[in-house]
């Protein structure tokens, strides 16, 4: 989220990842990890890079390679003048890389499916959105601003079961856990924990009419982490398939995980949205958050 709204807001660098590169964003996670063509690929331009750790750490940053894999750069540099320095290195690796290749194609192979998951057919995808309202301290620089100001994205995977339930206006208690573990969550900042089934301390949620209202209240052990939120949403089906699915949650959110770090102090309010995704954002095919690496766990 912070290079969203820094790094590829510049104007400069996106007519040029336009013009001279094919741009790829990928979760480095799972191709780090894939055992297919493309996590291959990945790996052989990564290894030339300073992050070599695939099993235990993170390769994110910035790369620039060739079709042929030959890494030009690496960067993963946020300070003051990080966009002035990227471009530079992005025309002094295209002035590189404008030099005619022959080079073959790679062949796509078997998929690492674990790491190729598929929304469930016959089931829905909602985007899940996710937003701080206030309490955080006035901001020291331009990067926390952008941290406090930042919208948390995810996707919300239901499947084909739990469609044909919604259409006859039942909410499946799979359905319900699913939604508050892995998407009542403060994602606004960085990747945030998600709920064991323990942490969830009480959850009320019905489907009168096509109208869907509930509270939850989520808490870890310690009670260092916590979310106590109503929910209101509208369900309306064509008889066959779900046609709208418009869900808002708002309630007080207090803590932090270890990459979704400062947050405003005490409970803050923490609103989230749900709404069905179309299938017109490239965004829309990502996997949710919670299913990296172990879908089967997320639809538990």
């Amino acid at each position: 989220m912070l290079d969203r709204a820094s790094t590829f807001a510049d104007p400069a660098i996106v007519e040029l990842l336009k013009t001279r590169f094919i741009p790829v964003a990928i979760d480095q996670a799972y191709q780090r990890r894939q055992k297919d063509a493309e996590g291959e690929f990945y790996r052989k331009i990564a290894l030339q890079g300073p992050r070599h750790d695939f099993e235990g750490s993170t390769t994110q940053g910035f790369y620039a390679a060739t079709s042929s894999g030959a890494l030009l750069f690496y960067n993963n540099y946020r300070g003051p003048g990080g966009e002035e320095g990227l471009i530079g290195e992005l025309n002094a690796a295209f002035t590189v890389a404008s030099v005619v290749q022959d080079v073959a194609p790679i062949a796509d192979g078997e998929l690492d499916r674990r790491y190729n998951p598929r929304p469930p057919e016959g089931g829905l995808v909602l985007r899940a959105h996710a937003k701080v309202l206030h309490g955080y301290d006035p901001p020291e620089d331009r990067f926390q601003k952008i941290f406090q100001e930042g919208l948390g994205r995810d996707n919300f995977w239901i499947t084909a079961a739990e469609h044909e339930a919604l259409v006859r206006g039942e909410l499946p208690e799979s359905l319900k856990l699913r939604l508050v573990r892995y998407h009542f969550v403060d994602n606004t900042r960085g990747e945030p924990p998600m709920w064991a089934r323990d942490e969830v301390r009480s959850l009320s949620m019905t489907l009168k009419d096509g109208e869907l209202r509930g509270s939850v209240s989520l808490s870890t052990a310690d009670g260092k982490r916590s979310y106590d939120a109503e929910m209101l949403g509208y369900v309306e089906t064509d008889g066959s398939k779900v046609t709208r699915m418009d869900i808002v949650v708002r309630g007080l959110f207090e803590g932090r995980g270890e990459y979704t770090k400062d947050p405003p102090p005490g409970k803050f309010p923490l609103a989230i949205s749900f709404t069905i995704a179309d299938g017109s954002d490239t965004a829309d095919a990502i996997p949710p958050q919670g299913s990296r690496g172990w879908v089967e766990g997320y639809f538990e």
